[in-house]
């Protein structure tokens, strides 16, 4: 027993000297002269996610004079598209395979490749613009009027313009934030780019589209059930009650980086 008691006390006197001779470790300091400087910021534990999310948006204001209906128009998009156009969506899905869903988007992305051409030459993009010329000339040919897509597969994946990205390249602002019925986002630019783009589509009624849409509404139908469920945007899912504040500012900052490009 004495001799464990030894043994112990020897062990504890060896640490303690130990000790004493490592020298002790110099606190990291930051180029900004600064040690542990988290140390110095203080939490307000009663700071809930809601609290930040409305400091955060306050920050990030976008000019919107018409909010109040915006709003209205936005929780009337909200249920329509609940009630209404997701159901239709899931039918869709259900009733149709896969390969035709997929004939159907790639044509009506081949018709959106019309406006797309017109906006790459006012905008003076000129490798942009034979890009989308050999797009066309590719999915409306070996495609097949476009139920094909085999111009993405050869490297030339699709690419937006619209009118209001060619008035935005042009220093035309963007005005007031708009939330338009069923279309969702937009600004009174982009809104007027809609019209010229949607009246030059008809104006040049390519393969015929055009026209025969004027007889056959159902043909609108369908490119209105295939551009939501090309859509992965879903309302509500943010799960935030500022939801309307977050898409407008995602929106318009969107907008800035496609003019700018």
């Amino acid at each position: 027993m004495v001799k464990k008691l030894l043994l112990i006390a020897t062990l504890i006197a060896s640490s303690q000297v130990l000790a004493e001779e490592t020298p002790p470790t110099q606190p990291v300091v930051d180029p900004d002269g600064f040690t542990e400087p988290l140390k110095t910021l203080k939490f307000n534990p009663g700071l809930d996610q809601r609290e930040f999310e409305r400091a955060t948006l306050t920050a990030l204001n976008i000019y919107d004079p018409l909010e109040p209906m915006n709003r209205r128009i936005y929780h009337f998009n909200y249920r329509f598209d609940q009630w209404v156009f997701l159901p239709v969506v899931n039918g869709y899905r259900y009733i149709t395979p896969q390969f035709v869903r997929s004939g159907v988007s790639n044509f009506f992305s081949n018709l959106g490749d019309v406006p797309n051409l017109l906006n790459s030459l006012l905008q003076l993009k000129g490798q942009r613009s034979m890009e989308i010329t050999a797009r066309l000339l590719l999915n409306t040919t070996i495609g097949v009027a476009g139920l094909w897509d085999p111009a993405t597969m050869m490297g030339l994946p699709h690419q937006s313009e619209d009118f209001g990205q060619t008035l935005g390249f042009y220093g035309v602002p963007e005005g007031p934030y708009l939330m338009l019925p069923i279309l969702g986002p937009s600004n009174l630019r982009d809104t007027s780019g809609l019209v010229v783009d949607y009246s030059a589509e008809n104006w040049i009624n390519f393969l015929n589209v055009a026209e025969v849409s004027s007889n056959h509404p159902e043909v609108w139908v369908l490119r209105a059930v295939d551009k939501r469920y090309t859509t992965k945007f879903r309302y509500g899912q943010m799960n935030s009650p500022f939801e309307y504040e977050k898409v407008r500012y995602v929106y318009t900052e969107a907008r800035k980086l496609q003019v700018a490009e």
